[in-house]
């Protein structure tokens, strides 16, 4: 009955969950397009803030992090595979191992935020800090967005077993982890990199 029903939300050649999140993740280019337009413009009004306040943010642990979210994507790619070869006891451990990348990601973020606050640097400092906070920011909510249904996804697993029918659910929050890191990817080098 489960495949059944699998199959007929595949009418329209792609699984309707999986084309709900291509437009979802369309709407979320150009949300954070606007992020980048914006600090493209910003940054080319105030060059001289811009730089030096970038050089007071740690390229190091921002390495670090950008390493963990990386990781992170490969994880996730593995688990959606081991459900989809019906290995549970692999999707957990890919999964849980996806987790715990997200919580170090916005652990080391939650520090570097500490560190600026105690060097008295906070959103309203400069335009730069205000263009830092706010860019990092909604990533960081992005991040916590993907950590629910994962949470959700590896409970269930836990307790009352994950379908391998369902491989395609774990697919298309793949698609959405893939994302929040291409969208990191981006934010690396324009906030720490090229000033």
């Amino acid at each position: 009955m489960t495949t059944i029903a699998a199959q007929s939300r595949f009418n329209t050649g792609i699984y309707h969950g999986k084309l709900g999140m291509w437009i979802f993740l369309a709407s979320e280019i150009m949300f954070f397009s606007g992020f980048f337009g914006a600090f493209i413009v910003l940054r080319n009004l105030n060059i001289d803030v811009f730089t030096q306040s970038a050089h007071q943010l740690d390229k190091a642990v921002a390495t670090i992090n950008t390493a963990v979210l990386i990781s992170s994507s490969l994880t996730m790619a593995l688990s959606h595979l081991a459900l989809e070869r019906g290995n549970e006891a692999k999707f957990r451990l890919f999964l849980g191992i996806t987790i715990l990348c997200a919580f170090g990601f916005l652990g080391i973020k939650t520090y570097e935020y500490a560190a600026k606050f105690s060097q008295d640097i906070y959103p309203w400092t400069n335009t730069f800090f205000a263009s830092y906070f706010t860019m990092t920011g909604f990533h960081a909510l992005h991040v916590i967005g993907g950590l629910i249904p994962m949470l959700w996804m590896l409970g269930k697993s836990m307790f009352k077993g994950y379908p391998r029918e369902m491989h395609y659910r774990v697919e298309t929050l793949g698609l959405y982890w893939h994302f929040v890191d291409l969208v990191w990817i981006f934010l690396f080098p324009t906030l720490y990199l090229i000033f």
